[in-house]
Formats: structure tokens, sequence, C-alpha cells
């Protein structure tokens, strides 16, 4: 289906039930198959980073954690930005966790220390933002390349997900500065819209979910489309 405003991507998500965040496919599939470099040459109103909330991807992104509840955007695919609907979610939380818990994960060395001091600050304190995670964690400015690369990996790890966005607060009680990526654990973002997340068979998940991406994209690479699903 054509997309030409906010309506249109969710209902062609909710079709499809998974998407590349931007609009490079990867190799796999992305509701906007274009990004902002290709979009003059476009025949569409849907275009990139025009600050337009009906029109432009780059807002939907945090549109649909602030108005769905069937819809999770976070690093998920390749290390990069994705989008997954609430009935796939758990496929792809039955092949990336196999059933494991935070802390089976970590003492059988899933989980590095970097990425437990992450996530016990956002378990402890709930929905938290970037900066103050950072903050929280006591990672120093020599650390923030082991600290951004950790909140990645948790996210594709499908431990933590982006459940909105935040700025940041003076003493005055006044906001200021850019948005911060607010944080929270994947089992507290779903709860929060209402929904737990069944257990599903990772070699079920694993073959649902392969059999969707080529539907998707008859094309893909059995490399790429394993990397996609396995993260």
């Amino acid at each position: 289906m054509k997309i030409h405003s906010f309506s249109d991507f969710c209902d062609a998500l909710s079709d499809c039930g998974f998407s590349m965040g931007g609009g490079n496919a990867k190799g796999i599939y992305s509701v906007i198959p274009y990004g902002w470099e290709q979009q003059d040459n476009i025949d569409s109103p849907v275009k990139w980073h025009t600050g337009n909330p009906e029109t432009d991807p780059w807002e939907w992104r945090m549109r649909v954690l602030e108005e769905r509840k069937d819809i999770a955007y976070s690093k998920v695919f390749f290390r990069a930005s994705g989008f997954i609907t609430k009935d796939w979610y758990e496929y792809f939380y039955a092949v990336r966790r196999r059933g494991y818990s935070f802390e089976e994960a970590y003492a059988d060395g899933m989980i590095n220390r970097n990425e437990k001091r992450i996530y016990e600050v956002i378990l402890e304190n709930g929905e938290t933002a970037f900066h103050e995670v950072k903050q929280l964690c006591g990672f120093s400015g020599e650390e923030s390349s082991k600290f951004e690369q950790a909140v990645i990996d948790l996210q594709m790890k499908m431990y933590i997900t982006i459940c909105g966005r935040s700025r940041r607060i003076n003493r005055r009680g006044e906001a200021y500065g850019w948005n911060s990526t607010v944080f929270t654990t994947v089992e507290d973002f779903w709860q929060a819209r209402g929904h737990d997340l069944k257990s599903v068979s990772p070699e079920l998940a694993y073959n649902k979910i392969m059999e969707k991406e080529y539907s998707l994209n008859p094309n893909a690479k059995l490399k790429t489309a394993d990397r996609f699903i396995r993260g």
C-alpha cells in the first residue's frame, strides 16, 4: 500500500509486523523504502525531517510509542532502529531471549558487567532517560563509547527498549536542550500497554519470522535473514 500519512504507516506496519526504522531496508524490509537522500525523487507527501507529524517518518518513531499500544520501536535490527508489532514481538523475544531471565543470562556470560550496570538502574528506577542512566551508572566521559555500546546490546538482546523521550530539567524546573531517549525494561514496556509476552518455542518463533521475512522480501539472502532474526 502507498503511505501518505502516519495512519497509513501504522496500517501497513500492522500488516507486515516488522520493519527497519529508517529508509534503508538492509536487505530485508522497510515500510518506508527511501531515506532523506532519495526523497526528492519520490512522488509522495511523506518526507523525512520536515517536522510534520503527519508526513515525517522521523516523527513517527515517537508517535507510535506515545499513541499506540501495539508497536515497539528500538535498536533491534543490525544494531539499528526497527519497528515490531506486539504479535511479532513475542517471536523475536523468544528467539533473542530463549527463555533466559536477566540473572540467568548474566550467570552464563551472555551479559557483561556494563550491561548489568545499565539494566539494574533501569529496572530499579523504571522509565529512565539516556543521560540519567549514564549518570546513575557512574560512567565517565572516557567510558561513553562503552556505555553507548552496552545500551544498544541490551536493546538487541531485548532486555530494554525505548519507551519515549524527555528533556533535561534545570534547577528552576524548566526543560531545556534536545530530547533524550527514555528506556524501560521490555516487560514493563508491554505491561504498561496492557500486554504480557506469551511464551513461544524459540524454534517455532524462528521459523515463523523467517517465513514472514521471505513473504516480504523473496530476494533476501539467508545469512542476512538469519542475522535479522537472531540479532
